[in-house]
């Protein structure tokens, strides 16, 4: 029976060799190939990028070799490169889209298959639907166009690029790289064996000390390379060790980031939010919308109203957050999962812009980064936030569903329930902007219970009830 492939928040993603194998990306390539000549956007090429994971350049080889017998050209990158660099690319050459062949923060035993449209940005529930029925007419079928790499390069059909360069070159037109040398800001980066990898040393020079800055795809200790606590616990004992300012982690394709402030404290993914729409915002005098899953921080709702600009809620996905942005104009987008994009750029996640972009926040208030975070929440609201991950039995899916899509408390916490929503899971909102948000993830079997509120006892209180509401 073939496999069913599905695409969830950002692209497929399988266990290798299980479920991921090279017939299962041909197949995905060939649709990637049908799709581009249906759109009209063929004659354009195809960007093809790839992270460090098991098999990720041989995999990224053979959609090549699938996509340039369909007669598209492709530029397939000489080297592993973050996922915000191959979108890049996709702009950079005008072409009709892009693949990435990551599962970026997932464990070692995964693979997957990411792919851009031509605005460079995650694909959209419609241009997922046509991937998805064409992937499936391919495996009936049982058959695709190859052409050998090697002939296909010899033919000019597939040209190997730098998508390095002219990524750098974007980001220095993006934010001041000299003022950042010359702060002589010290800094450690976790590249956690992931495809972020010297992008910062190259970008700002000696200040920077990387760590686990070598292909690894077995991410030797740590379960998987996400950039939150506990995979990320060496960074947070060698920025106060080091004497570092500011201590930065990229998940394993670059498009998620973490931060640590000088004590070693991780500053959590709704905090950054909160921190880069204040910094554009208040540094830079940006104006314009921002866009946020509903998993991120209502610290944003608060900096939108004092600074006068509308913030909008998602599901969970830059399938969703993305195409707000451009429909928006917005000047930030992001979710809890750590990504964030930036109008002027690519409507993506991208882990070494929103980088750069703290690092000038933290140089331009010249306070230490504890301090900084210290004077958000006096701007925008204490936030105190966690997210529990739960693995369940698959045959209880259907029972947890109806537990929680029943669920009507009154109150949590001892906060009163003043709405409900179900947009993406079901979300509780608490009197004081408080909430409670239970879903499965898109990317992995997992049921995800968070929260954010506004008094750090209530967290462990509201994960604990969303615990016993789902019965898991």
């Amino acid at each position: 029976m073939p496999t069913s492939i599905k695409f969830g928040t950002d692209g497929w993603r399988a266990i290798i060799a299980e479920d991921y194998t090279f017939e299962n990306v041909r197949y995905c390539a060939q649709a990637v190939a049908d799709y581009l000549h249906s759109t009209g956007q063929a004659p354009n090429g195809l960007v093809v990028g790839y992270d460090t994971r098991f098999g990720s350049d041989r995999f990224a080889a053979a959609v090549a070799e699938v996509v340039a017998a369909n007669g598209i050209h492709v530029y397939l990158c000489n080297r592993p490169e973050p996922t915000p660099a191959v979108s890049y690319s996709v702009l950079d050459r005008r072409a009709g889209g892009g693949v990435v062949i990551t599962s970026s923060h997932n464990p070692a035993a995964y693979n997957g298959f990411k792919y851009k449209p031509e605005y460079a940005g995650s694909a959209s529930p419609e241009v997922v639907a046509e991937l998805e029925k064409r992937i499936v007419v391919h495996q009936q079928a049982g058959r695709v166009e190859r052409l050998p790499l090697a002939e296909a390069e010899r033919q000019g059909r597939v040209e190997r690029i730098d998508a390095r360069a002219p990524y750098f070159a974007q980001l220095g037109r993006l934010v001041d790289l000299e003022r950042l040398r010359a702060s002589r800001l010290r800094v450690v980066h976790d590249a956690l064996y992931g495809a972020g990898m010297g992008c910062f040393a190259e970008l700002l020079g000696d200040g920077v000390r990387t760590l686990r800055g070598e292909v690894n795809p077995a991410f030797p200790g740590i379960h998987a390379p996400e950039p939150i606590p506990p995979n990320i616990d060496a960074l947070l004992a060698a920025v106060p060790r080091e004497g570092a300012d500011v201590g930065l982690a990229t998940d394993g394709d670059a498009d998620r980031i973490g931060l640590v402030d000088e004590r070693g404290t991780y500053v959590n993914q709704l905090q950054v939010y909160a921190l880069l729409f204040y910094y554009l915002l208040e540094m830079r005098g940006f104006r314009g919308p921002a866009v946020r899953a509903l998993t991120s921080t209502s610290m944003a709702d608060r900096l939108g109203q004092r600074y006068g600009v509308p913030v909008y809620e998602t599901p969970v996905g830059f399938k969703y957050v993305g195409p707000k942005m451009l429909e928006t104009d917005a000047i930030l987008g992001g979710e809890e999962s750590g990504g964030y994009g930036f109008r002027g750029h690519i409507p993506e996640r991208d882990a070494i812009l929103a980088g750069l972009y703290l690092l000038d926040l933290r140089v331009q208030m010249n306070r230490p980064l504890s301090e900084i975070v210290r004077h958000l929440h006096e701007i925008a609201g204490e936030s105190y936030y966690d997210r529990d991950d739960v693995h369940f039995p698959a045959d209880q899916r259907t029972a947890i569903i109806e537990r929680v899509m029943s669920a009507a408390p009154r109150e949590i916490a001892g906060l009163a329930v003043v709405r409900t929503d179900d947009l993406d899971g079901r979300k509780f909102y608490l009197e004081d902007g408080s909430w409670l948000l239970i879903r499965f993830s898109g990317t992995e079997p997992l049921l995800r219970i968070y929260t954010e509120t506004t008094r750090p006892e209530r967290v462990r209180q509201i994960l604990d009830y969303g615990h016993r509401l789902a019965g898991v």
